[in-house]
């Protein structure tokens, strides 16, 4: 889904072509926005989109001899392009793309779905499951303790009692568990990765995500009596978390069948089928309070593990996301609030590091207990540094369950998230190198949990 296949390296004739296609681009657009504002605001979307999805294939091309991933291509074209540096799309611009965002969102997930072999699951079943523990409890402590050692410095915690910045911390700490399904499949696409530490790594973060969704609730329902004056402990918390992954699973397992069925009976139109099952089912499961993620993800490895039509779902989204891929990550770096950046970054930056080093802890702990092989013990947690749109979607939910700091706790959150977005990334593509799993120029595009080698 990246949108690059493998190829052979690319001369200094080619990569001068690339730069001043990429010129070309942005000065076209640069000119439409400053000299013809009519002309542009008539095309705006086109024009936006066009301008993500060259800029970004571009940049990410001229950005590969350093060894950096395309995905770090794809933010800096929205970055330089968005709102805060040329302008050259702006604020309402990126909102109407959101819905690009939606399909990429499902694209990821039914890929990713179907990424998870059952025979490979059981490879690293034990791995798994020790690094969820380790995760959530050590990353827990850590985090939450960071903050609290931190928050005289960070204005809407100094101002808490210690019952209330209690409660903060642990809020804190639970969205520091969260990880980056869009980012991990985008590393194994562009690198064609093969090995252990992939195989860990997709498994890991899609189950990961259905533990945090526990944990939040389970938090929230604990910090509630804390932060909140009047607030008490209740059960309907824990009813709509049930209901939340059980509806989810259910609705996955039925899409899932009938994707299976429609592949093997009829198996055309496909990226028609895709494009309805983004936009239109992602809308409703919202509307009925089911979760869009863990309902794709159940989908694909529905038709992955109990089909024979896994490869052929694969090949459909690898044909749709090659595009929708980019322009979502470009997106991204469009969204990314620079002047928000600027005025925090210290403590930004602190509480990143903060995760950083409690992930690389728990992450070696856990593979010391599960006897994981060396090249996972090395180079595991380099996938887990990634956040994206997933801890952003729980710090809205924070921010709604405790408008006492939300908004400011919110903002905090989209400044960090900044950070791991544009770090997570290159730190995977770092260890799967180093672990000798990449593999670039392969033709196929999807091995990235094809069976280790033994």
């Amino acid at each position: 889904m990246s949108g690059h296949g493998g190829s052979s390296p690319k001369g200094s004739v080619t990569r001068i072509v690339q730069l001043l296609s990429l010129v070309v681009v942005f000065g076209l657009l640069y000119w439409a926005t400053r000299f013809q504002p009519s002309l542009e605001s008539r095309l705006e979307l086109v024009a936006a989109v066009g301008f993500l999805l060259l800029g970004g294939t571009l940049l990410s091309e001229l950005i590969e001899p350093l060894g950096l991933p395309h995905l770090s291509g794809y933010l800096l074209a929205g970055i330089i392009g968005g709102p805060y540096v040329l302008e050259l799309v702006d604020h309402h611009t990126v909102e109407k793309l959101s819905p690009i965002n939606t399909l990429s969102l499902a694209l990821i997930a039914l890929s990713g779905g179907a990424e998870l072999r059952l025979s490979t699951l059981k490879e690293v079943a034990r791995s798994v499951a020790w690094a969820l523990a380790m995760q959530c409890v050590v990353v827990m402590l850590l985090v939450s303790g960071a903050f609290l050692l931190l928050s005289p410095y960070i204005p809407f915690a100094a101002v808490l009692e210690p019952l209330p910045l209690l409660g903060l911390a642990l809020l804190w700490a639970t969205l520091a568990i969260s990880r980056s399904p869009s980012a991990c499949l985008g590393i194994l696409s562009q690198t064609r990765a093969k090995g252990p530490v992939a195989t860990f790594s997709l498994a890991f973060i899609m189950a990961s995500d259905v533990v945090v969704v526990v944990v939040m609730a389970i938090v929230m329902t604990f910090v509630r009596p804390l932060v909140s004056v009047g607030g008490e402990i209740t059960l309907s918390a824990f009813q709509a978390v049930g209901h939340e992954l059980l509806g989810s699973v259910a609705t996955g397992t039925t899409l899932g069948l009938i994707l299976a069925a429609y592949l093997k009976i009829v198996g055309r139109h496909l990226l028609l089928v895709l494009l309805a099952l983004g936009f239109v089912l992602t809308e409703f499961m919202r509307y009925v309070h089911i979760d869009p993620l863990l309902s794709f993800l159940t989908a694909g490895f529905v038709v992955q593990n109990l089909s024979a039509q896994g490869e052929r779902l694969l090949e459909a989204v690898e044909q749709m996301g090659s595009i929708v891929y980019v322009v979502f990550f470009a997106t991204a770096g469009a969204h990314l609030d620079l002047d928000l950046l600027r005025s925090s970054w210290q403590i930004a930056l602190s509480l990143c590091l903060a995760r950083a080093a409690a992930t690389y802890l728990a992450s070696r702990l856990s593979s010391r207990i599960a006897g994981d092989l060396p090249t996972i013990r090395r180079w595991g947690w380099s996938s887990l540094v990634s956040q994206a749109g997933f801890a952003l979607g729980l710090s809205v939910i924070i921010a709604r369950a405790f408008p006492e700091f939300g908004e400011s706790f919110r903002s905090l959150a989209i400044a960090t998230v900044a950070v791991n977005e544009m770090v997570g990334p290159i730190l995977f593509k770092i260890g799967l190198d180093r672990a000798g799993e990449t593999h670039p120029e392969a033709v196929v595009a999807r091995p990235s949990l094809a069976p280790p080698p033994a």
